[in-house]
Order: structure tokens, then C-alpha cells, then sequence
């Protein structure tokens, strides 16, 4: 018998760059990922792009993922479930270089990790987020 868990979320990421002099290379490597009480429930590329000063874009990355101690992970969010608020971790890893004028500076990491409730996991419904709290950092 096969317990493990499957996961697929296909997750909208909003890119703001509201500087007038500064544009932003998302390089080839970055992930999203979600994980549930430290556990990896599925991962997905981030794609390359630049993005321009004074900017808003908007992604979509399709995440997948597969664990083989699926029966008590799944447990445990349904029991999560049950009560409306689902604890989920998103984390980000984007290897970036920004330009300023016509200098491409060096590469750097954006870390990232926004710790979420939503109302839940559920295929036939579209998941709302009902608390956030995010943080980023740059790692050199």
C-alpha cells in the first residue's frame, strides 16, 4: 500500500520593484517551496526574468511534490482542516543581480519566508489566505 502524500499548488508570487533607477535579473536556479510543521510538501522553479525600474509582475509556479510519510502528515492537516486554519511555510530562494544604469551588478540570494494560514487544502476550492507574515533577506 502506498501512504505517501502528493501535493500540487500553483502559486501566484507579485513581483513589486517600485524603484525608478534599479532593475532586477531573477536568475537561473530559484525555488519556491511549501512545507506544513516542517515537513517539504512540494517545490517549483521560479522562472528567469528581468524585471524593470517601477515594475509589477506576476507569476504563476506550478509546485509539486511527493512524501513518503503521507498518511501522518495528512492526518494532520485534515485535523487542521477541520478547524478553518491550515499553518503553512512558503519559502523563497532567488538568486538575483541588479542593474543600476547599464551595470549589472554581482549575483546575490533573496531568502525569503512568509508564514501563512489559509482556510484550506481542498482541490474543489479556490484556498484563501486569511494571515501572512513575511520576511525577506539578502545573503551575499
Amino acid at each position: 500500500m502506498d501512504l505517501s502524500l502528493t501535493a500540487k499548488f500553483d502559486v501566484r508570487v507579485t513581483a513589486d520593484n517600485p524603484n525608478d533607477k534599479i532593475g532586477i535579473y531573477y536568475e537561473k536556479g530559484g525555488v519556491i517551496s511549501v512545507w506544513y510543521q516542517g515537513t517539504s510538501l512540494c517545490v517549483g522553479p521560479i522562472p528567469r526574468f528581468y524585471q524593470g525600474h517601477r515594475n509589477v509582475t506576476r507569476l504563476h509556479v506550478a509546485l509539486a511534490g511527493r512524501n513518503q510519510y503521507g498518511s501522518a502528515v495528512m492526518s494532520a492537516i485534515q485535523q487542521q482542516q477541520a478547524t478553518g486554519r491550515i499553518p503553512l511555510e512558503l519559502r523563497i530562494h532567488a538568486p538575483v543581480a541588479v542593474k543600476l544604469g547599464a551595470l549589472k551588478m554581482r549575483k546575490v540570494k533573496v531568502l525569503g519566508k512568509c508564514l501563512l494560514v489559509v482556510d484550506s487544502l481542498s482541490s474543489s476550492s479556490k484556498i484563501r489566505i486569511q494571515a501572512s507574515d513575511c520576511n525577506f533577506k539578502l545573503k551575499l
